[in-house]
């Protein structure tokens, strides 16, 4: 007999049966306990599912279905952004990992970059790193579920991801990663939606690299939106944009958006093609 079909005897078939009939695609240790009522039968149960293939681990005491539509041979669960989602709720693949999904960068982030409510461990789920971002209230929005592969998976929107990465470089592969995401970007992102979204994180600093990084991508904002984070922006207020520290040759002040750029302006734009500014329609 092949051991690495994917059998199931009685009280197991009860289980993956009821849950698949339920629309259930993420079960606890506890819904299988509630199901079986036994603790011992529940524990027995998960053990030969996780061996057979029919459940994949995500987090402790909460798993995967893999339904029988994955065809009779243990192969597991490879959809990571699938995985990583449902490790916690709520929450929505974001930042690096929301880029490289919406195809606003070639790069393939070794980690997986989740938004969440609340302080998570990062994990290893399947051989993979996930990385759990707390946010704030204001800034948990701008999620839609998306289907990969089979699954159906909560990450931020296009115009939700670029300010994301606006707003934490560092889980976007750094500076000169993000003025390649923020050149993709623009050419697809809705004007108006990405004004919304990127005033809505209350964030001046994120508001000044999105005027820079625009420009220097010759991606130009629209007259109305342009204004719009402008006149978000107090006068007086400066940040920084790069890294800590200044160097000879960085790009140095930039009096249209009261940024410092402490990267030079050839390093930023490595992996940017020379394009013609494009026109929003």
């Amino acid at each position: 007999m092949d051991s690495n079909l994917r059998t199931l005897g009685p009280a197991e078939s009860r289980v993956v049966l009821t849950f698949r009939e339920q629309g259930r695609t993420v079960v606890s240790a506890a819904d299988v306990l509630n199901l079986l009522g036994s603790e011992n039968s529940a524990r027995k149960v998960i053990r030969n599912l996780l061996r057979k293939g029919w459940l994949s681990r995500i987090v402790g005491g909460r798993y995967m279905l893999l339904p029988p539509e994955y065809g009779p041979e243990n192969l597991g669960e490879n959809n990571i952004l699938a995985l990583a989602a449902a490790a916690v709720e709520p929450s929505y693949i974001g930042w690096w990992s929301a880029s490289a999904y919406h195809g606003f960068t070639t790069q393939a982030p070794a980690t997986v970059f989740v938004a969440v409510l609340r302080q998570t461990p990062s994990r290893t789920i399947e051989g993979s790193e996930v990385r759990f971002v707390r946010l704030s209230g204001h800034k948990f929005f701008g999620q839609k579920t998306y289907k990969v592969y089979d699954r159906f998976v909560s990450i931020s929107t296009p115009e939700k991801t670029l300010v994301d990465c606006l707003d934490r470089p560092d889980l976007a592969g750094g500076p000169a990663e993000l003025t390649r995401i923020t050149h993709k970007a623009l050419a697809e992102v809705s004007p108006q939606g990405l004004l919304a979204a990127a005033l809505s994180m209350k964030s001046k600093a994120l508001l000044q690299r999105l005027g820079f990084l625009s420009d220097l991508v010759e991606r130009p904002l629209p007259d109305g939106v342009r204004n719009s984070l402008r006149d978000a922006i107090p006068k007086s207020f400066r940040s920084h944009f790069g890294r800590s520290e200044r160097r000879e040759g960085d790009v140095g002040y930039v009096a249209a958006w009261g940024l410092y750029v402490h990267a030079r302006r050839d390093d930023l734009l490595a992996e940017v093609p020379r394009i013609k500014p494009r026109e929003w329609q």
